[in-house]
């Protein structure tokens, strides 16, 4: 079964191993396949599921909504986040608003099926509209039950720091940060994560196998698999490109004496190797069919020992990003359209 880890300085707990459905559902799996993995999901054991308004524009909050129908509300946490543009995209249907925040969340709801979300989280930071109505409003969505929980994703830790006053001021808990984190792509350790230590704010880290490279799967000088996320745009393309070099896969090929000699597979490592960080709350993982859950799920729990953890630095050196300035590249300086 999977573990459970507090989420930043709160009493509320999540699965460390938590269910996302960015890319899958309503997407890349069609809805039977999807309702079925997550109901694979529940049975090994994660109750913590991570969705967004933008993902599919809509409907992958609405397949997740289905999936979890019948599910007793209080055995399973559910998060969702508002920024992107969704619906007909107009002017006021994209940033942190007031407006499109309260928009945001009555739509979540409804797609979802349920009264209240466990944690709501601005999914960048609006440069344009002012931290003061953003955070007042999650703050108003808090009090009225709507959400129990704020977090946010991808923000720098001076975002963090001027967020985290003023919710304090404002009474209600900022407790979680959801960015990029994997052995390959490191980048808020240097200043994100000693900001979130020192403020009890916990990282929910997607993408915790770089894109699937760190799967191995893809072999230098060899042509991409078949179906594979690298050769579909609609399934992340762009995501992994900055992975897909022969330096960087040559790297990972490393790591697979390394997986064995812990007795894990590579994705398995992956996952154990994130969540050796204790200020990680939960590691994002998808699937596209119920049987890659039941391998990456035996990454909770798992310790790897002083000798691994030097094995997997070495193996990647020279390879893993680790400049804290991507941190302030990844939110847009004005709001998509």
């Amino acid at each position: 079964m999977v573990n459970y880890r507090y989420l930043g300085n709160s009493g509320f707990k999540v699965s460390e191993i938590t269910y996302g459905n960015w890319i899958t559902h309503a997407s890349q799996v069609e809805n039977e396949a999807a309702i079925a993995t997550v109901h694979k999901a529940l049975d090994l054991g994660i109750t913590s599921f991570d969705t967004a308004d933008t993902y599919a524009n809509t409907a992958a909050e609405e397949v997740l909504g289905e999936a979890l129908k019948g599910q007793p509300r209080e055995s399973v946490e559910i998060f969702t986040k508002v920024y992107w543009p969704i619906g007909r995209k107009g002017p006021n249907d994209t940033g942190l608003s007031r407006k499109h925040i309260f928009d945001g969340i009555h739509g979540s709801l409804t797609r979802l099926g349920v009264d209240y979300v466990d944690l709501y989280q601005a999914h960048r930071y609006d440069y344009e509209t002012p931290l003061e109505e953003t955070m007042q409003a999650f703050a108003d969505i808090v009090r009225q039950g709507k959400a129990l929980y704020i977090g946010v994703s991808e923000w720098t830790a001076e975002q963090l720091r001027e967020g985290h006053a003023l919710a304090k001021d404002l009474g209600v808990q900022l407790v979680s940060n959801q960015p990029q984190y994997s052995a390959l792509w490191r980048v808020i350790e240097g200043k994100v994560v000693p900001a979130s230590e020192e403020l009890g704010i916990s990282q929910i880290v997607w993408s915790p196998m770089a894109q699937g490279v760190l799967s191995g799967k893809y072999l230098p000088g060899q042509p991409l698999p078949e179906g594979s996320r690298a050769t579909d745009d609609k399934s992340g393309a762009a995501f992994i490109k900055r992975f897909m070099n022969d330096e960087v896969l040559t790297a990972v090929q490393k790591l697979k004496p390394v997986a064995e000699q812990a007795g894990l597979t590579m994705p398995q490592l992956a996952i154990a190797w994130v969540l050796q960080n204790p200020n990680v709350a939960a590691a994002l993982v998808g699937a596209s069919r119920p049987q890659q859950l039941e391998d990456t799920v035996k990454a909770s729990g798992v310790t790897l020992d002083a000798d691994t953890m030097t094995a997997i630095d070495e193996a990647l050196s020279g390879v893993a990003e680790t400049d804290p300035q991507n941190t302030y590249e990844v939110s847009p300086k004005s709001r998509p359209a």
